[in-house]
C-alpha cells in the first residue's frame, strides 16, 4: 500500500522562529491542510519503545540517542524533535511532527472519558498542555539544544534518561525518575544500569 503522508512544511502549525527553534502556536483547520509529502502516517509509524541513556554535551547541548533519534525521523521525515513538559510528572514528553495529528482526537477522547465519569474537563486548558510543544532541530549525531525553561521545568541537569511510551516517550533527570513509584520500578533499575555503563565509557 502506498505511503500517504501529509506536506510537512505547511501542516497548519503556525510558529515563531527563534534562533532555531520553532515554537508551536497553534493549529489551522484540517481543511486547510494541503496534501503532499512530509509526515508519515500510523500505518508507518511504529512508536517509541526501550530505554536510553546520554550524558549532556558542551555548550549545553544534549543527545537524542540512535534508537529513539531513528524513530523521531521517521516520524517528522526529518531531524526535528517536540518536546514538552508532561502535564503530571516532572520530566519532559517527546514525539515526533506525525504526533499532531492526533492530539485533536486526544483532546476527543479524554473530554468523552471526562463526560462518563461525569468530570469537570477544561478542553481549552488541556488543548494548551498538549500543543505547547516546542520543536527542536537537532543535527545527524542527534545534538540538539534545550531551552532553558523546559530544562529548568523538568529539573534536567547533566544527562537524560529516555523511556519509550509508545506514541510518545519521556525524558528524565534519574534522580527525579528514583522518585516515581514501584510501578517505574523497571524503568529505575534500566536507568541505573544504562547510567552506570555510559559513565563507566566516558571516564
Amino acid at each position: 500500500m502506498r505511503r500517504q503522508t501529509l506536506l510537512l512544511a505547511q501542516v497548519g502549525v503556525r510558529g515563531l522562529c527563534r534562533n532555531g527553534v520553532r515554537v508551536n502556536l497553534g493549529k489551522r483547520h484540517a481543511s486547510q491542510r494541503p496534501s503532499g509529502i512530509g509526515l508519515v502516517t500510523d500505518a508507518v509509524f511504529a512508536g517509541y519503545s526501550g530505554q536510553a541513556f546520554s550524558l549532556a554535551g558542551d555548550k549545553g547541548r544534549y543527545v537524542l540517542p540512535p534508537p529513539f533519534r531513528k524513530a523521531v525521523i521517521e516520524s517528522s521525515d526529518g531531524n526535528t524533535l517536540c518536546l514538552a513538559k508532561h502535564d503530571r510528572w516532572k520530566c519532559l514528553v517527546g514525539f515526533g511532527l506525525s504526533r499532531r495529528q492526533e492530539l485533536e482526537q486526544q483532546l476527543d477522547r479524554e473530554e468523552a472519558a471526562a463526560m462518563s465519569r461525569d468530570r469537570d474537563f477544561d478542553r481549552e486548558t488541556r488543548a494548551m498542555q498538549l500543543n505547547g510543544f516546542v520543536e527542536f532541530p537537532f543535527d545527524k549525531s542527534g545534538r540538539f539544544v534545550l531551552l532553558d525553561y523546559l530544562r529548568e521545568l523538568a529539573g534536567i541537569d547533566d544527562c537524560l534518561f529516555f523511556q519509550g511510551a509508545g506514541r510518545f516517550f519521556t525524558v528524565w533527570n534519574p534522580r527525579h525518575l528514583q522518585e516515581m513509584g514501584d510501578d517505574w520500578a523497571a524503568a529505575k533499575a534500566a536507568c541505573a544500569a544504562l547510567s552506570a555503563d555510559v559513565r563507566s565509557k566516558a571516564k
